[in-house]
């Protein structure tokens, strides 16, 4: 598995991200990415199918250490009193041992990002969380945070496909050296309704999910994590690491993020977006 440096950690390029899974369609969809060739696993307390999580992680065989496993905490349990106990409860679901990754969902409103930094710290100080990063920041926050981390972060997980314009986040992660994850990276297959993408596609005997994966991948410091409910399209995302796309290709791609299209925007969490 290719996998992008940022900050001491070595994240696998493609990982199963578990938004909506739930119950044993999740236990069986994680055992059977794992068993299939991923090694980078993606959940969050939000998503409410940790146990799920872990047991598929554990009915899979595989060893534990071979694998990289990402969490995250909700903002209403940022305050000190609180993010102790939250991550010590995703260790209990999880039951996986240490975490690889633990990250902020979204940016602080009820507490300092100060207050909410300093919890991802002590995890990793604890030994709880090998890495820790941040979800769904923009500039001005990848900025504060990273100030105020006494430890490295090492990434910035956020809504990303060639819809969408990140340039200027994934920007400010380069300062810093985060790596970019990207959450809806075929832009819930709206990708497919693109000609570029299509044309593409038919030029590499593949799909435009594939080579939507396939151009977050020629960035070199982006991870994806597709979700899918499907077994049969585990191997399909997995296989578009195989595709090279040309710097002709790769710009024509990029040229389809003057649509700025943002899929994820939820009331109550979501930042001021930097304007594209």
């Amino acid at each position: 598995m290719k996998t992008v440096s940022a900050n001491g950690a070595h994240i696998p390029a493609i990982g199963l991200g578990t938004w909506e899974l739930r119950g044993e369609q999740c236990e069986k969809l994680v055992d059977a990415a794992i068993r299939c060739g991923y090694t980078h696993i993606d959940t969050a307390q939000m998503y409410q199918n940790e146990r799920e999580v872990g047991t598929g992680i554990r009915a899979s065989g595989v060893d534990r250490d071979s694998l990289f496993v990402t969490t995250k905490i909700w903002p209403e349990n940022y305050a000190a009193s609180d993010f102790g106990w939250a991550v010590d409860e995703r260790l209990e679901l999880l039951d996986c041992g240490t975490l690889d990754l633990l990250l902020l969902h979204w940016p602080p409103r009820a507490v300092s990002m100060a207050e909410a930094v300093a919890g991802l710290n002590q995890a990793k100080r604890a030994g709880l969380a090998r890495h820790i990063g941040i979800s769904n920041f923009t500039v001005a926050q990848v900025e504060e945070a990273v100030a105020l981390s006494g430890e490295p972060l090492v990434c910035n997980q956020v809504e990303y496909h060639p819809l969408i314009n990140q340039d200027k986040v994934r920007a400010a992660c380069t300062r810093h050296g985060l790596a970019v994850t990207a959450y809806c990276p075929i832009a819930r297959n709206k990708v497919a309704d693109e000609p570029v993408m299509r044309d593409i596609a038919q030029r590499h005997d593949a799909s435009p999910a594939q080579i939507a994966l396939a151009w977050l991948a020629g960035h070199g410091d982006v991870i994806s994590i597709p979700r899918s409910s499907r077994p049969d399209r585990l191997v399909d995302n997995l296989k578009a690491l195989e595709i090279c796309l040309s710097e002709d290709e790769m710009a024509e791609i990029d040229r389809l993020n003057s649509r700025n299209l943002r899929l994820v925007d939820p009331d109550g969490v979501r930042p001021t977006w930097d304007v594209a």
